[in-house]
């Protein structure tokens, strides 16, 4: 049983792919770290220094038009490879067990999140598809699961996206059509994986959504990437002020490696207590296992372990969106 895809099939094909972590940090990233100092004295200066520029204005209840209102939050990093659609997976069916009607949004290009789940989400039409074509039905993307309260969008066909995509603003007003229409099938969180950049259709996302999450990797090359995502976040916060930041998310956190837990040590000491989560990530195989068999890790035999990580991951949103004045709750004039 616990072999069997997550999705119920509609069709059957041959072979099988899974999403393997990818992307490498480039050398615009490290002369960024380096450009306000000499090694890690200059890196935390200039860490500190963006975030003094950025102080993140959590919205207040008053900033809602309603109490039942779905919740958005974009999963976004300023580089690949740092965790973010395994994140993303495995926190939306961490809400759906929580009794939350959640949708999960594919909007990664390489459609890493249907892969992980289902061997025919090439197939199926997605987020791309409503991008090119607004006038499709929201009920034609929605692809049920096993468990009632967890649906999912794929990517469907972004052939143009992985070329080039399109320049900031481009997508905005159709990414905010698209999350109406989530909101009026009556969903109490949607998730939305989206490409790796803060920029172009993943700056749309971000401005359109409630709330934003940021993976990021246990690894010295990954905390460099730092400055970056935070001059990022501070230019979204022009166009949408009111954005929820609900932190960085350590990701492939290994314990038993001094540079892993260094890098984890290093990060909290550069940015507030607060924008970093308490809840870690930890590099386990048991993801890999989990995608090849096209199931979050929780439903694992052996996911106990992981179901319990991404259960307070869960709590610890839940306890900042309240914070904020967003408490979550299910919605009772939904029809998901």
């Amino acid at each position: 049983m616990a072999d069997r895809p997550l999705l119920r099939p509609r069709h059957r094909f041959p072979g099988r792919r899974w999403w393997r972590p990818s992307g490498q940090l480039g050398r615009r990233e490290e002369r960024h770290l380096t450009s306000a100092g000499k090694g890690r004295e200059g890196a935390v200066a200039a860490c500190r220094k963006g975030f003094r520029a950025y102080k993140p204005k959590l919205r207040c209840g008053s900033d809602f038009p309603g109490a039942n209102s779905v919740i958005s939050i974009a999963v976004s990093s300023q580089k690949g490879g740092v965790g973010k659609t395994t994140a993303s997976i495995n926190m939306a069916h961490a809400f759906a067990r929580a009794g939350l009607r959640t949708l999960l949004v594919d909007a990664d290009p390489q459609g890493s999140v249907g892969l992980s789940l289902t061997r025919q989400s090439r197939m199926l039409s997605g987020f791309y598809d409503y991008l090119a074509d607004p006038g499709i039905p929201l009920e034609r993307l929605l692809v049920p699961t096993r468990l009632e309260t967890f649906t999912l969008v794929a990517a469907g066909q972004a052939s143009d996206y992985e070329v080039g995509g399109a320049p900031t603003g481009a997508h905005l007003a159709r990414v905010r059509g698209f999350l109406r229409a989530v909101e009026a099938r009556g969903f109490d969180i949607c998730l939305v994986d989206t490409p790796a950049g803060l920029f172009g259709l993943t700056a749309d996302i971000i401005a359109s959504s409630d709330a934003v999450l940021v993976p990021q990797q246990a690894e010295p090359l990954g905390i460099r990437s730092v400055p970056k995502m935070l001059e990022g976040l501070n230019r979204l916060r022009v166009i949408h002020p009111r954005l929820i930041v609900l932190g960085v998310l350590m990701t492939m956190v290994q314990n038993d490696m001094a540079e892993s837990r260094e890098s984890v040590q290093a990060l909290r000491q550069i940015l507030p207590e607060d924008l970093v989560l308490r809840t870690m990530i930890p590099r386990d195989g048991l993801f890999v296992k989990a995608s090849a068999r096209g199931l979050p890790v929780g439903v694992l035999e052996d996911g106990a372990g992981a179901l319990a990580v991404f259960d307070a991951l869960r709590a610890e949103i839940e306890a900042k969106l309240e914070r904020a004045g967003h408490p979550v709750s299910p919605r009772r004039d939904g029809s998901a």
